[in-house]
């Protein structure tokens, strides 16, 4: 039987693992919380794999506020970089399969079309510049890996653009909402199935890979449809801007292309919309 580790068990991501472990029982799986084991300590790590049979390792812990990363670009880096480099050098070591999480935003946004794996990359930010190096970290050291980039995750765990809309609306909160950038909303639960697809399939097709759900919108259409769908739309005060100043720097075009995937991985894809209308009618939400 295949044992999976999976890192940063309590975010939305490893939380969203967790449910759909339920659909593959031929899966052992270890779940660990950055107290139960953090990356960044390389020792705490090295023993951990040694004293585990682990054929997979899903690493979901990471740093992802885009933001504060601007001001505290060290730890980013500590988390996205430095961290992830433990994870593959004890993959490596132990001959497991590294199944590793990305973004979009190691693109600059200047293409206007869907980003492709083979497309130069350029972040514009702290955060895009921490997981590059990553990425490059697992290049380096590991043989056997998936990368998996993916775009505006969201999902019914932890902190995200979806629950936010949701709690402003409740809370009967003016929405300002920007259209100048465009990408993908991308459920979490549904990045979690294809990895333990993956994995089930023992694909050996390993490299770098995009995945999202599919369609395009801007943040202003993702928080509209959020609204739409859960009927708050009528009674939101939801406003449209082009301005929307932030500290980080965003690309204003971050929609990637699956075809590879689809391709050697035999991934499906599904429209961002009907995701989201998946997620409003099957869980439960706490804002």
């Amino acid at each position: 039987m295949k044992k999976i580790l999976v890192t940063g068990a309590n975010g939305q991501l490893g939380r969203c693992i967790k449910n759909a472990a339920a659909s593959f029982p031929d899966l052992e799986f270890v779940f660990v919380s950055k107290e139960e084991l953090d990356i960044q300590e390389e020792d705490s790590l090295r023993k951990f794999f040694k004293k585990n049979n682990f054929s997979h390792c899903i690493n979901t812990a990471a740093y992802t506020n885009v933001e504060k990363a601007e001001s505290e670009p060290e730890k980013a880096f500590a988390i996205n970089t430095e961290a992830v480099k433990n994870v593959a050098t004890s993959c490596k070591e132990n001959d497991v399969v590294l199944l590793h999480i990305s973004t979009d935003y190691v693109f600059d946004g200047k293409k206007q079309t869907p980003y492709l794996e083979t497309d130069p990359t350029n972040p514009i930010n702290i955060y895009g510049a921490s997981k590059l190096k990553g990425e490059k970290n697992i290049k380096e050291i590991c043989t056997k890996y998936f990368i998996f980039r993916t775009s505006w995750l969201y999902s019914q765990y932890g902190h995200n653009f979806f629950k936010t809309i949701l709690r402003y609306a409740e809370e009967g909160k003016s929405l300002t909402i920007t259209t100048e950038q465009t990408g993908t909303p991308t459920n979490a639960n549904d990045l979690a199935k294809v990895l333990l697809q993956v994995i089930a399939q023992d694909s050996t097709n390993y490299g770098v890979y995009h995945y999202s759900n599919s369609g395009e919108t801007t943040w202003f259409g993702f928080a509209e449809e959020i609204l739409k769908q859960s009927e708050k739309l009528k009674d939101a005060n939801l406003a449209k801007t082009n301005h929307y100043r932030t500290f980080a720097a965003r690309p204003a075009y971050s929609v990637l292309d699956n075809t590879k995937a689809q391709n050697t991985l035999k991934v499906k894809y599904i429209d961002w919309q009907e995701s989201l209308q998946s997620v409003l009618k099957n869980k439960v939400i706490n804002l």
